[in-house]
């Protein structure tokens, strides 16, 4: 129905349109009403674990990984380490893993926490051993590394370091006589010495930053650094095609 301006409208028409108009204005509360109590789950910051990750990690992350450092003949990791990518706010990373961590009784040592605007780095004791975890604010996420250590499983691979001291164990997978200089030190790896334990040399060393060399026809190639805390364990390895791989963390 069109009215003209200056058109008088019958009252049971206006009576009409405005029943109209409160139906439609129930009808938008009643929607509203419903809608209402899910835009705080959409919007809320909150960050949900992920019951598969072989350790804590909210399942929103733009990236995630795991990895894990085993030794021949022992079935668990010596070593298991999460990085992740989070977008989310630092506080609200933080406060996720001090929730999930207590859950799963690892212990702060609040003596060792560092805590600035944008980084922290807090140890923990856990039922298999020492763990460390590193969060970072890097423009609109937060990183993560998250590293536990089995205490068990490094004694088992007989790669534990002394009260004080760190482990270093050389490797050689190659068929030939290979000669490490470490620092002023020369050792001779026999050929495949280390594939399989207990024969490669393995150091309890006082923690410090060290060079090693691969020696080649009696002279030094192919040096690298080294730096190692108390309490870790690390591997140097001269690969199968006599090259000089990059040292790894094995506890």
């Amino acid at each position: 129905m069109t009215v003209r301006q200056g058109t008088k409208v019958p009252a049971r028409w206006r009576l009409l349109v405005c029943g109209l108009a409160l139906l439609a204005s129930c009808a938008l509360a009643a929607s509203a009403g419903a809608w209402m109590p899910r835009l705080p789950l959409l919007f809320s910051s909150a960050l949900t674990p992920d019951p598969d990750a072989a350790l804590p990690a909210p399942t929103r992350a733009s990236y995630r990984e795991i990895g894990t450092t085993k030794m021949l003949g022992v079935e668990a990791p010596l070593r298991t380490r999460l990085t992740a990518r989070i977008p989310a706010e630092l506080s609200d990373v933080l406060a996720f893993y001090r929730n999930e961590l207590d859950k799963l009784d690892w212990h702060e040592q609040h003596d060792d926490a560092d805590i600035a605007t944008d980084h922290i780095r807090l140890a923990y004791t856990t039922p298999l051993g020492p763990a460390v975890l590193e969060l970072d604010r890097k423009d609109s996420s937060t990183s993560v590394n998250l590293v536990q250590r089995n205490m068990q499983a490094a004694t088992m691979a007989r790669v534990m370091p002394r009260p004080g001291r760190a482990s270093l164990m050389l490797t050689n997978l190659s068929d030939k006589e290979a000669v490490l200089k470490l620092d002023n030190q020369t050792v001779a790896l026999p050929a495949r010495a280390g594939k399989e334990r207990p024969e490669a040399p393995l150091f309890n060393m006082p923690p410090g930053k060290y060079s090693y060399a691969l020696e080649v026809n009696g002279r030094p190639e192919r040096g690298a650094t080294i730096e190692l805390a108390a309490g870790e364990a690390w591997e140097v390895t001269v690969g199968p095609e006599g090259d000089l791989w990059s040292p790894l963390q094995l506890y």
